[in-house]
């Protein structure tokens, strides 16, 4: 984790309202805790002990999905506006299971507009629109986990 990785870290965490978060990986320990006001937001980084290096199996390539070839699909989806996730956690369609889609494909949405929920550390957060149009494409399954800054929808603005 380089230090940019952990400055994003410090932003998300002191925007998110918690108190204090504690991240452990294979080799750095993390603990960011805040307070009310920017001074007293504390980091402490310490660095775990030397272990055997794990390797990773290689990623599988992805290929572009449909007849279309990637260089003129970036080009077609160049016109739309991208809505990506604020948050890591878990995305969801539907407020709950047994209330309708929120969006659906085709649908004209405006701002502020609730499109999805993505449930973080057992929240369950509203994303809303900040832009009015059509949704165009839904990037993600419902259910799945989503990553900060991760597409969600494709919107034409229209």
């Amino acid at each position: 984790m380089d230090i940019k990785e952990i400055q994003n870290l410090i932003k998300f965490v002191a925007k998110s309202g918690a108190s204090e978060v504690k991240l452990e990986m294979d080799d750095i320990k993390i603990t960011i805790k805040t307070g009310s006001d920017p001074e007293t937001t504390a980091v402490q980084y310490a660095p775990m002990q030397a272990q055997v290096p794990q390797y990773a199996a290689p990623m599988a390539e992805t290929k572009p999905q449909g007849d279309v070839p990637a260089p003129a699909a970036a080009a077609e989806n160049s016109k739309y506006i991208t809505i990506k996730s604020p948050i890591i956690g878990t995305f969801y369609r539907k407020p709950s299971p047994d209330k309708p889609l929120l969006v659906e494909v085709g649908q004209t949405i405006s701002e502020g507009d609730v499109l999805c929920i993505i449930e973080a550390m057992k929240l369950f957060n509203e994303i809303e629109s900040e832009v009015s149009g059509k949704i165009v494409k839904i990037l993600v399954d419902d259910s799945s986990p989503v990553e900060f800054d991760q597409p969600l929808f494709l919107v034409d603005p229209s």
